[in-house]
């Protein structure tokens, strides 16, 4: 039997808020369904500060007392938090003020994105419960072994923060892990923008011309649609669909039909209209309005410098044990190499541990080299470099 409370009424709801507003710190994580819907929609929240652990049931629920908890200045700690986020935010319009996620702070002292049962067994020497990851967090009751695998994801990550803050302070990176959560935050609560959403379409490089005009406006309108009705956007029209579209126009309902991806799945009520209108502002677009994604535009003579700085960022990262995905990406080192001052690698701990060293690599200071043990370092430059003349 679950040792976990069980919360489904707005006076138990308002009775544990009251309690968190005490607390400097509590862990919180959600379980939601978003198969087939557009938002995610919560089913489970779990909540753990000292004395008590407890599941709150949001079904029938108003989680707006919610809101002052994750306003105010205790620190939210949560693992792998970015879809916990998105739901909180949505569920009672707040973010939390201040985040601590444990899979990112982990990240600086050599975990790869460790799973919570990987941080539970390795920090706290803990086997969590196995639970199906395919179970149905809607169901009431909610079986006892259900409950004790949700309690789980929350019950030990105030014990495993303390760990791994007093590890961070010792190396030096806890305000780097701060950092970075930080970021996590400024993410959450960045507004998706509809007129991007063709570029996450698959095959994007083969459209041209008024073809990527006609992709964006038909995009955008699948997922405002996909908002509206909350489905997923390819209940409303197929990737496939969406090419099909852009690469021939159609300008009836009977041209329509003849797209590759819409065939046998004819579209309802007033959905034709407003994707013929869609494709008709496309074709009318301006290309100077059309939104595209940031070019890779690297001068082809400085594409060598990315795989080296590449093998030299991975053997840092052993080094100095941080997750060689939390120092930099290549879309990182792109920027850093094009001169974007707002890159990653411009500002913060990364300037001083990767920024100033890859520049002064590019600039011809320094060199990557060897050290006689298999590894690679950089190190000033004072040979002139083997012509092979």
């Amino acid at each position: 039997m679950t040792s976990a409370e069980w919360i489904a009424d707005p006076g138990g709801l308002e009775d544990l808020c009251n309690a968190l507003l005490k607390e400097p710190a509590y862990a919180l994580d959600t379980e939601f369904h978003r198969e087939r819907t557009y938002y995610p929609h919560l089913a489970l929240l779990q909540v753990a500060f000292p004395g008590r652990l407890v599941l709150v049931d949001p079904l029938d629920l108003d989680l707006a007392p919610l809101a002052p908890v994750l306003s105010s200045d205790a620190v939210f700690v949560a693992h792998a938090s970015e879809q916990d986020l998105e739901v909180l935010l949505r569920a009672c319009n707040a973010l939390p003020t201040t985040l601590f996620d444990t899979q990112v702070a982990a990240g600086f002292l050599g975990f790869s994105s460790p799973s919570l049962s990987t941080l539970v067994d390795q920090l706290l020497h803990v086997k969590l419960p196995k639970g199906d990851r395919l179970t149905n967090w809607t169901r009431r009751p909610l079986t006892d072994a259900q409950k004790d695998y949700a309690a789980s994801d929350v019950v030990h990550l105030l014990e495993i923060r303390e760990l791994i803050v007093a590890q961070l302070e010792k190396d030096g990176r806890l305000e780097w892990a701060e950092q970075e959560c930080a970021v996590q935050l400024q993410r959450a609560a960045a507004v998706s923008d509809p007129t991007t959403a063709w570029w996450r379409l698959k095959e994007t490089r083969t459209l041209r011309g008024k073809s990527r005009c006609v992709a964006q406006e038909v995009a955008q309108w699948r997922e405002h649609r996909a908002m509206a009705l909350d489905i997923p956007t390819r209940f409303v029209l197929s990737d496939m669909a969406i090419l099909g579209i852009a690469h021939r126009p159609p300008a009836s309902a009977r041209e329509l039909r003849d797209i590759r991806g819409l065939e046998g799945r004819p579209l309802k009520g007033d959905a034709v209209e407003e994707l013929l209108a869609a494709v008709r502002r496309g074709k009318e677009l301006d290309e100077s309005q059309l939104r595209l994604p940031q070019r890779d535009d690297l001068d082809p003579a400085l594409r060598p410098a990315v795989a080296l700085v590449s093998a030299w960022i991975a053997q840092l990262a052993r080094d100095v044990r941080i997750d060689a995905s939390l120092l930099a990406t290549r879309a990182d080192l792109h920027a850093l190499l094009r001169g974007d001052t707002r890159g990653r690698l411009s500002h913060g701990w990364r300037s001083h541990l990767l920024g100033e060293p890859i520049r002064r690599l590019v600039d011809g200071e320094a060199a990557v080299a060897f050290d006689g043990k298999g590894d690679l370092v950089v190190e000033k430059r004072s040979r002139q470099p083997i012509t092979g003349e």
